[in-house]
């Protein structure tokens, strides 16, 4: 499946636009992690473990819109876009959106 936050696919046409594909993904953090996050946020550095949180929940969102898009019969999605958004103190959500189409 080719994925795309363009709306067009250099060397391939666009045959047919199927319809608004979407997967969501909402993650929680646990307090461990939120306790290191708050040490990493006094001294300063990057927090891997909300790191490595984010890139699943990213994965996966993409991974549910993808199999939107096969269910629709498409070979590619395109005019993708990622939102992430806080939930509560401790939850982390994101929702990947494209255009699922048929490029030949």
């Amino acid at each position: 499946m080719l994925m795309t936050t363009t709306s067009t696919i250099q060397g391939y046409e666009i045959d047919q636009y199927l319809g608004l594909v979407s997967g969501e993904t909402i993650i929680g953090a646990n307090i461990v992690k939120d306790f290191f996050a708050g040490i990493r946020d006094i001294v300063g550095g990057r927090s891997s473990s909300y790191e490595r949180v984010l890139k699943q929940a990213k994965e996966e969102a993409l991974n549910e819109m993808c199999s939107q898009a096969i269910a629709l019969g498409a070979n590619a999605v395109i005019a993708i876009d990622l939102d992430y958004e806080t939930v509560g103190s401790s939850m982390l959500m994101v929702t990947a959106a494209g255009t699922a189409v048929k490029i030949r």
